[in-house]
């Protein structure tokens, strides 16, 4: 008897809520994409920016005013990769590298990681902007 192996799916809504015009179902993200979308959404939360859940997020936000030295970069490495192993277990983390784009008042974030159950990495990419 043979059995088959089955794979997680990772399905997730696409935020931008448009609408499937055959099914008139809102757009769904799978696999891959969801899991990206879900890793630039979990750096870019505050912390207590989400009701009843206020230890979900980072504080790469605080932490861009500061002056950006290899210790604030130390720091915003710790603290992504912390909420990452922590909120995401989707994931098995690779690296997080950080780039300071001090011209353009913003820091560049590149998540490295695997989706469990498969072999090749994956990589996200996301800014972070300094707005006052």
């Amino acid at each position: 008897m043979a059995t088959q192996k089955t794979t997680k799916a990772f399905v997730d809504l696409d935020l931008s809520f448009k609408v499937n015009p055959f099914t008139k179902d809102i757009y769904l993200k799978t696999d891959e994409e969801a899991v990206k979308t879900a890793l630039k959404h979990l750096i870019q939360t505050r912390n207590f920016e989400r009701p009843f859940h206020p230890e979900i997020g980072t504080q790469v936000y605080s932490l861009l005013f500061e002056n950006f030295t290899e210790d604030t970069i130390q720091i915003v490495k710790k603290t992504i990769s912390d909420t990452i192993l922590r909120f995401e277990p989707r994931v098995s983390l690779l690296g997080v590298n950080i780039k300071d784009n001090s011209d353009s008042n913003e820091v560049i974030i590149d998540v490295i990681f695997k989706i469990i159950n498969t072999e090749l990495p994956v990589t996200v990419t996301t800014a972070i902007s300094r707005v006052r």
